[in-house]
């Protein structure tokens, strides 16, 4: 019990905010007539109920005007049944889908806001498969959370209809024995009490470890979507090395997890549905057995007995609610599971950004420099990096960073961005600065060559015919005759070609300050100069900071800062040819 008022909490908590936002009131319209329905289905099973009375009567008794009222009676039961449900179904999706993109607008501002979806990697309780969760849990939670409530409103108002029903039928026909008559309030209401709570601990009982199963499956389902995604983005480097054997067995391995976890869950459910399925047909003959006596006896008529039966099987089953849906519900904990667990993740790396020791990135009205004023880059364990006193980068200025690999130069520049919260110190940046960063392996969209080069902008930021002059001025000449192709660049194009590609997009996006981390090391010296030439004749007032390795890059830039090694980690000072 105390587990499920956590999981009610936790729903409470995932769901309410669609309830408060500005779709709140058609939400509630929706939740309302769907809630209405769903009762108006009850009151519809109470009268089918009292009809089986009169119209099993009308057949004993050989009464065909009965007979004949009773199946007009029906009709109008039927019609009202029918539009009922098909207005439920259409309410209920209606509700479902504007839900849902309420929840993946929320998650996923939440999951792009300040570089949040790369600092959730650095954190110790790091989310899996996030893409997944946005995709496909939001839409289980929706769907789930509401048939399960609906079928907890339907269970509640069917018990609290069919137990006065109950009641009066057992008074009108009191328990009978051979040879004896119990006269107990209300029996066939405890009968099918005691009936459903049994089939319910003990359905509880035996399907309690599909719960963890059904977050194993949905786990490592994503998992080997990702490694297919991963194979298909990476397939030029596979075929190049061969490595097609490898990748084979790696993917057998993931499919195996999930055939592994598979069988399990086929076992348990296998259990689970000899248990249900027992408990559904004896729930069939198990109220004539408790009530047949009545009517041998001649204390009730076949109406009277059809009746009971109906009622009692509805209670019954009303009462059983968690019997006959525990699969479902079952991946339901699982799916409030993986969501809760994707908010902690969230949580964890805003608190992470936000810690007093974090790096603390600043803008300051009258500052028109880059300052860096004792700066200690760590690892994500707390371990040094990198560290730094006091440097400024005056506007303008153009700063070679330098260092042996590994030493920390890119997580430097990470800080400097603003994403990378592990470490203390300030930077601080003149405010309403632009910083753009190109790493050595840039990103492009899937889409146009025009909206490849304008990102992070939209498309048509940038007047056609100047994005095509800059990929000639880059050396992309014969791209500039397709900007209206769509492709998949990375893919597509060499290194080379998207590193020329990627300082075409700072040169149209002009920032205040650039970081290129190696973003020309796929190039030879001589297009290398020239990028570099142009960039400062395009950009003359821009700062630029680079990391590279070559010693040409040295006449290219005013200053040179190297990293030395201190230990295990390394400290950032200028040099001074």
């Amino acid at each position: 019990m105390a587990g499920f008022m956590k999981s009610l909490a936790t729903v409470w908590r995932l769901g309410i905010g669609y309830f408060h936002s500005d779709d709140r009131r058609r939400g509630l319209l929706l939740l309302l007539a769907v809630i209405a329905i769903e009762l108006g289905l009850v009151a519809v099973t109470v009268m089918l109920n009292r009809w089986y009375n009169g119209f099993y009567n009308a057949l004993q008794d050989r009464n065909s005007a009965a007979f004949v009222l009773q199946i007009a009676y029906f009709c109008g039961i039927a019609t009202a049944a029918t539009l009922l449900n098909v207005y439920k179904l259409y309410s209920n999706q209606w509700l479902e889908i504007r839900w849902r993109r309420w929840m993946t607008a929320s998650y996923l501002d939440h999951w792009l806001t300040e570089a949040m979806h790369y600092r959730m990697q650095l954190t110790e309780n790091t989310t899996d498969n996030p893409d997944q969760r946005i995709a496909e849990d939001i839409k289980l939670f929706v769907e789930q959370t509401l048939a399960i409530g609906l079928g907890l409103l339907n269970s509640v108002a069917s018990v609290g209809s069919f137990v006065v029903i109950l009641w009066g039928l057992s008074n009108e026909a009191p328990l009978r024995l051979p040879g004896m008559t119990f006269a107990i309030p209300g029996y066939l209401v405890w009968a099918a009490l005691i009936y459903a709570l049994a089939g319910t601990i003990i359905s509880h009982l035996v399907g309690r470890p599909l719960i963890g199963l059904n977050f194993n499956q949905q786990r490592y389902e994503a998992d080997f979507r990702f490694s297919l995604v991963r194979v298909r983005e990476n397939s030029e480097q596979i075929a190049l090395l061969a490595g097609e054997t490898l990748e084979a067995d790696r993917l057998h391995a993931r499919f195996d997890n999930i055939v592994g976890n598979w069988h399990r869950i086929m076992s348990r459910q296998m259990r689970l549905t000899f248990l249900t399925a027992s408990y559904g047909m004896v729930g069939i003959l198990f109220p004539f057995v408790v009530v047949s006596p009545a009517y041998f006896a001649g204390a009730m008529q076949l109406g009277g007995l059809v009746q009971t039966s109906a009622a009692f099987a509805t209670v019954q089953v009303a009462l059983s609610f968690f019997v006959t849906i525990y699969p479902n519900f079952a991946q339901w904990c699982a799916v409030i599971a993986r969501l809760d667990g994707f908010d902690r993740s969230i949580k964890a790396a805003r608190s992470a950004a936000a810690t007093p020791s974090s790096v603390n990135v600043v803008s300051h009205p009258e500052n028109a420099e880059l300052t860096i004023d004792n700066l200690e880059v760590q690892l994500p364990s707390g371990g040094m990096l990198v560290a730094t006193h006091n440097i400024a980068i005056k506007a303008g200025e153009r700063a070679l960073i330098t260092g042996p690999s590994g030493s920390g130069k890119s997580t430097f520049f990470r800080a400097l961005a603003g994403v990378w919260p592990f470490g203390t110190g300030t930077i601080v940046v003149p405010k309403g600065a632009r910083l753009m960063v190109l790493p050595q392996r840039p990103y492009f969209t899937i889409g146009s060559l025009e909206q490849a080069v304008s990102y992070p902008s939209m498309r048509g930021t940038f007047p056609p015919a100047r994005v095509a002059e800059v990929l000639g001025a880059v050396g992309l000449p014969a791209l500039a005759l397709r900007l209206s192709e769509e492709a998949h660049w990375t893919q597509t194009l060499s290194l080379g070609e998207q590193q020329r590609l990627s300082i075409a997009r700072a040169i149209l996006h002009a920032p205040d300050f650039l970081f290129l981390d190696e973003a020309t090391a796929s190039l030879d010296e001589p297009s290398e100069a020239h990028l570099y030439a142009l960039l400062k004749e395009r950009l003359p007032e821009v700062t630029v900071v680079s990391i590279g390795h070559r010693s040409t890059l040295a006449a290219f830039h005013d200053r040179r800062l190297a990293l030395h090694a201190k230990q295990s980690w390394h400290h950032i000072s200028e040099i001074f040819d």
